[in-house]
């Protein structure tokens, strides 16, 4: 509840105000405590107060129990002993509805929540999609050859399209990006399938979330409640949890320094928050306590929901000013380990042993130490968190429809788009090589079959010269042959005439024949 200038979250075992200061809000916080102890509660009575601030907030529902901030809470005999009890009548307690925006990665429970594959970026989608270390260097690499090529990656079959173009072009990127596995390759883009398979791949996709649209407010200036339907989406923890950290992200890269304000320009609840960290390789658990320790500067303030203040790494965990530790059950060795870790994260009360107190809460009871003034955290004290309100639990299907279609969001987020991008260019470059291939086979083959036609008709020609040339050759022979039997039988008759008329037939038959042979020598000569 908001009042004074401060949200009033509990009341002391003096019966005295617990508040949450303004000013200190973005220097996050924990809501802990087992299930069934009233942490959603307290969720819901920071949202409200920071939303009467004008504050705008985001939350993950993960149960489906927050949409009811859209409606007034309901009187009953347990809500006036509460009112009584906090003297909440006295200080203008209302039944109140809060402006709210829904919204759902899978488009069903709310506005769809998409962004581009390019702007989740190779890290993050690295652990949506299990990939080992060389998997990811190789992803990092697709990424990289994309944007050198001005390859804009939308959705995943852009990913899909670009991972098989380098896979059948790899020789050729060896040079510039190194060896790239096909095979990796390969078990890259069966992760992205399964991913489909899931349904996650609606994520992925344009008109992609502008985050400054969730700085908004509602009326009378209330700060909207960005809520993320996430009952679907925690059945895949590891999804749900890079979404969350992706947002945490943008919204580090996307708002300026603006140093201590008054009050925050934004706080955000992430719940079940151990899914944030687990299985986190070291690379972006380093990137998450980054952010987390310096987005506060940017007026952001984070506030993790979990079970046990364990499940939050010790360089997270000592960013988190402002604690409020619901009860903790202790049956093993290891559940006293774990109490006794919560207890030594406060500043120690001297009237009581925290790790005690933290065993003996009951529902809507809570430890808590808050920052003061000069940003110390109080020392640790039991509190009961006062009643919320807006309406506990859901609302029906009707009323989350109308609320969705009022919202100035709907028609910008709704309809999904497909802009041209990595997959409708390389399908353009793949028919365009397709028809290039093409076209020069069908020219090498007419260049081909020309030169056969040329060789053939060169072929022919010779032929045909050598047969004239041939012909030629036998009729000078046959002429030579007259001619040189003619001279040599004469010749022949002169010399043998000296010897008789027997002697003159000898020597021109010898003379003709003589001459003949000599000119056949000649010719193949």
């Amino acid at each position: 509840m908001y009042k004074d200038g401060k949200i009033w979250v509990a009341n002391n075992e003096n019966g005295e105000k617990v508040f949450l200061l303004p000013k200190m809000a973005n220097r996050h916080g924990l809501i802990a405590g087992a299930t069934g102890t009233g942490k959603t509660v307290t969720l819901k009575v920071l949202a409200e107060g920071f939303s009467d601030m004008g504050v705008p907030v985001f939350l993950a529902d993960v149960k489906g129990d927050l949409s009811g901030m859209v409606s007034e809470g309901r009187d009953s005999e347990d809500m006036q002993a509460r009112i009584r009890r906090f003297g909440l009548d006295e200080a203008g307690f209302t039944y109140t509805k809060y402006p709210a925006t829904f919204w759902d990665v899978f488009g069903k429970e709310g506005i769809p929540l998409r962004t581009t594959v390019s702007e989740m970026g190779p890290l993050l989608l690295s652990r949506i999609l299990g990939l080992n270390d060389l998997q990811r260097d190789i992803l990092s690499i697709a990424f990289k050859i994309a944007d050198d090529n001005d390859l804009l990656l939308v959705d995943t079959k852009d990913l899909k399209a670009m991972l098989n173009y380098i896979s059948e072009n790899n020789k050729e990127f060896a040079a510039d990006y190194g060896n790239i596995s096909k095979v990796s390759i390969a078990a890259i883009v069966r992760a992205i399938v399964s991913l489909e398979i899931e349904g996650a791949d609606k994520f992925f996709f344009e008109p992609a979330l502008n985050i400054r649209d969730f700085f908004t407010t509602g009326e009378g200036g209330k700060g909207m409640i960005n809520i993320l339907d996430s009952t679907s989406l925690i059945n895949n923890g590891t999804l749900y949890a890079t979404f969350l950290l992706w947002m945490l992200s943008e919204l580090f890269e996307t708002l300026p320094e603006v140093g201590d304000l008054d009050k925050p320009k934004m706080v955000f609840f992430f719940d079940e928050a151990h899914l944030l960290f687990a299985d986190t390789p070291k690379l972006l658990m380093d990137k998450i306590e980054q952010v987390v320790k310096l987005i506060r500067s940017k007026g952001v303030g984070i506030y993790f929901v979990t079970q046990n203040p364990r499940d939050i790494p010790d360089g997270v965990l000592a960013q988190l000013g402002n604690k409020i530790q619901h009860a903790l059950r202790a049956y093993t060795p290891s559940d006293m380990k774990a109490v006794k870790a919560a207890a030594d994260s406060f500043r120690e009360n001297p009237a009581f042993k925290t790790a005690d107190v933290i065993q003996e809460l009951g529902t809507g009871e809570a430890v808590c130490s808050l920052l003061d003034e000069d940003g110390t955290p109080t020392v640790v004290e039991k509190v009961s968190i006062l009643p919320p309100q807006s309406l506990m639990g859901g609302i029906d299907d009707s009323l989350r429809e109308k609320e969705i279609k009022q919202s100035v969001l709907y028609s910008k987020y709704y309809e999904a788009e497909d802009p041209d991008s990595a997959y409708e260019f390389l399908e353009r470059k793949g028919i365009a090589d397709a028809e290039a291939k093409a076209k020069l086979k069908a020219e090498e083959e007419a260049a081909k079959a020309k030169a056969k036609e040329e060789a053939a008709a060169a072929k022919a020609k010779e032929k045909e010269e050598a047969a004239e040339a041939r012909k030629k050759k036998q009729a000078a022979k046959s002429v030579g042959n007259a001619v040189a039997g003619t001279v040599g039988r004469e010749v022949g008759k002169t010399f043998g005439g000296k010897f008789g008329k027997f002697g003159k037939t000898l020597g021109g038959n010898l003379g003709a024949s003589l001459g003949r042979g000599i000119l056949s020598t000649l010719f193949k000569a």
